[in-house]
């Protein structure tokens, strides 16, 4: 029913910066904080980022602090991560979320997007 169009992923050098969107549809895009996460390979997934409904409070993980920023744009229900000086431990596949207030319950959509840092 729900629905992501994940975009903004590719390969860049260290030092460099890439865009990740999350178009979502079926659901009250506006009603939910939203969430970034990833996985790198053979690791578990990792707590990146969360965003709160309204676009005015951010809480990042400290490896992402001052290099990654979120957005969210309500009105063409996108949430957005701006990357910049990408770091070969970058390298992971990226996913975004709608979080529940269920205990949270972080719901994940898409097939994720593929950042990879390297030379």
């Amino acid at each position: 029913q729900v629905q992501l169009v994940d975009s903004g992923g590719g390969l860049v050098q260290p030092g460099g910066s890439l865009r990740l969107s999350c178009v979502a549809s079926g659901f009250t895009f506006s009603s939910d904080w939203v969430s970034w996460d990833r996985q790198a390979p053979g690791k578990g997934l990792e707590w990146v980022l969360d965003l709160n409904t309204d676009d005015t409070r951010t809480f990042y993980a400290d490896s992402v602090k001052g290099r990654f920023t979120a957005s969210r744009d309500n009105a063409k229900n996108t949430l957005s991560l701006q990357m910049n000086n990408l770091q070969p431990e970058d390298t992971a596949l990226y996913f975004c979320a709608r979080i529940l207030p269920a205990w949270p319950l972080y719901l994940y959509w898409g097939q994720g997007i593929q950042v990879t840092v390297s030379s």
